[in-house]
């Protein structure tokens, strides 16, 4: 097997300082508590405790989604905290929790990933690693917040970096290192599991630290950064900004129920699934109406909003799609970029403080062309994460899963489409890329999770197969669970191949349903990912 750290400047030195300050026989472990005296390079551990099994306790508001999680928290083995904090500049105040179990340690590590501006640790997703047996790592990103909230950078470009990949970095060095002095041997294999913000931090470690991860999952990727902030403040400007044009929301299960009536029979099947949206050329106006505005109906200037939302922001002079607009079958889940009364947060303050800095910008003045340009500009370079030159993790031996819902609310899913089909190109074509890398695209599946569709399935499992004994996954079965009870199972095809009904049994069972090509799909015309 192959050893995960592999010799490079920062990781040989965190193994002398192991060696020198933790002497032992080779292999031998230390106690979780001996780990407080560990010295690390710009690193101080602030917390090595032995977690009894059940025995977790977080602070208050630790948890997102109204501490849903509590119940998993209290599931843990036990196991080794350690606590640490990262200054790899003067501005750096990077915050990592690191945990490993008291046994049966699985002899993996596993890093998990951020949301939005990030600013907390997602203590949910190390707790379904740790309880899987995997030593697993998690950080802030260097500052503490909502996630919804880009004010921590302003005037702080090195906490701007930290963000966007050096944070993430540090940890996987440190965590590694941190394993290695607690087992008396580092991981035999590293994966990335992270959505959202985390997938963008997936393929930016893909791409700027090849070495780190052998394996990597990265979901609804936010990887097109600031091209992104422009996609998902479009549905407030075409909404928001003409009280004509806002679509109430209890008007997009109309428009939703309209396409899937006008759609859903395209893939073969009426199961309320839309297989692959870019088939589905959708018009509401369908639902224009005959007469005085009401509930089932749209107005014209509504018609026109719906129309901009599924096209996207393009460049008013030129013409150029700045980022891929919403597939059909994302409807119901348009309410957090369209519903108002503001904008979302997440790209509102980003150009309320890292473009303009000034708290008080009106998002009506946005301009779609000279202000695309000016963020390009400033952050392209850092908060990008679309280089399609993947060679050198394929030279590591890496393998990544790319996967993305079809109905994203947030992420328009063409990106990652784009972002593949740049790999491909980059890379000598898809029979070369799917050797080491898959996109799978998720019909029904809103942003990360939930929506209509099979949004439940084993992200690092197939990945576990490919690294480890060479087996790519040329499917994904996928669960929707209702209540806790899977009512649907559904095959996820590696993109462009799709899921097609064999004909006969119910389609509610992921066996009666085959992965077959039947052209390479759909790309936006957004400008390309170099």
């Amino acid at each position: 097997m192959r050893n995960l750290l592999r010799p490079t400047p920062t990781t040989t030195l965190l193994f002398f300082l192991v060696a020198k300050l933790l002497p032992a026989a080779p292999g031998q472990s230390s106690s979780c508590e001996q780990l407080a005296s560990l010295a690390l390079p710009e690193t101080t551990i602030t917390l090595a405790q032995s977690v009894p099994a059940g025995a977790l306790t977080l602070p208050g508001g630790a948890l997102r989604h109204g501490g849903k999680g509590a119940d998993d928290i209290k599931k843990l083995p036990a196991f080794c905290r350690v606590t640490a904090t990262l200054k790899p500049t003067k501005d750096s105040d990077i915050k990592i929790e690191v945990w490993m179990p008291a046994s049966g340690w699985n002899g993996r590590f596993e890093g998990v990933g951020n949301g939005g501006w990030a600013g907390r640790i997602h203590y949910e997703d190390l707790s379904a690693a740790l309880r899987d047996g995997f030593a697993t790592a998690g950080t802030d990103t260097g500052h503490a917040g909502g996630g919804s909230d880009a004010k921590f950078a302003m005037g702080h470009p090195e906490k701007l970096i930290d963000f966007s990949y050096r944070s993430v970095h540090e940890m996987t060095v440190r965590a590694k290192a941190i394993i290695a002095a607690f087992y008396g041997s580092g991981p035999k294999f590293a994966y990335w599991n992270g959505c959202s913000t985390g997938g963008k931090e997936g393929l930016t470690e893909a791409q700027r630290y090849p070495a780190d991860y052998d394996g990597i999952v990265a979901g609804d990727p936010a990887n097109i950064y600031t091209h992104l902030m422009f996609g998902t403040i479009w549905p407030a400007e075409v909404t928001l900004g003409d009280k004509a044009s806002y679509i109430p929301p209890d008007k997009y299960p109309v428009i939703y129920q309209a396409v899937v009536d006008a759609c859903d029979s395209l893939d073969g099947v009426k199961d309320g699934l839309l297989e692959d949206p870019t088939r589905c050329h959708f018009d509401p106006k369908v639902l224009l109406c005959k007469g005085p505005d009401a509930p089932t109906c749209l107005t014209a200037p509504q018609v026109e909003a719906a129309r901009k939302i599924y096209a996207g922001p393009k460049n008013p002079r030129t013409g150029e799609q700045i980022f891929p607009g919403m597939e059909p079958g994302s409807e119901l889940g348009w309410k957090g970029l369209a519903g108002g009364p503001e904008p979302m947060g997440i790209p509102a303050t980003y150009f309320k403080y890292l473009v303009f800095q000034n708290p008080a910008w009106d998002y009506r003045k946005l301009n779609f062309d000279s202000d695309v340009a000016l963020a390009d500009k400033l952050h392209k370079g850092i908060l990008d994460a679309g280089d399609p030159d993947l060679k050198a993790f394929e030279a590591h031996g890496g393998k990544l899963i790319l996967y993305h819902g079809w109905s994203d609310q947030i992420i328009a899913p063409l990106e990652s489409v784009d972002y593949y089909n740049s790999v491909v190109a980059k890379m000598g074509g898809a029979d070369k890329t799917e050797r080491f890398f898959r996109l799978f695209m998720v019909p029904g599946m809103g942003h990360c999770s939930a929506g209509k569709g099979p949004s439940v399935f084993d992200k690092v499992g197939p990945l576990e197969q490919w690294v480890e004994h060479g087996v790519p996954p040329d499917e994904i079965i996928a669960s929707h669970v209702y209540q806790g009870e899977a009512r649907m199972t559904h095959p996820l095809c590696p993109y462009p191949k799709v899921a097609r009904w064999k004909g006969s049994g119910s389609t509610t069972d992921a066996a009666n349903f085959t992965c077959v090509n039947e052209g390479k799909g759909k790309a936006s015309a957004a400008a390309p990912n170099e």
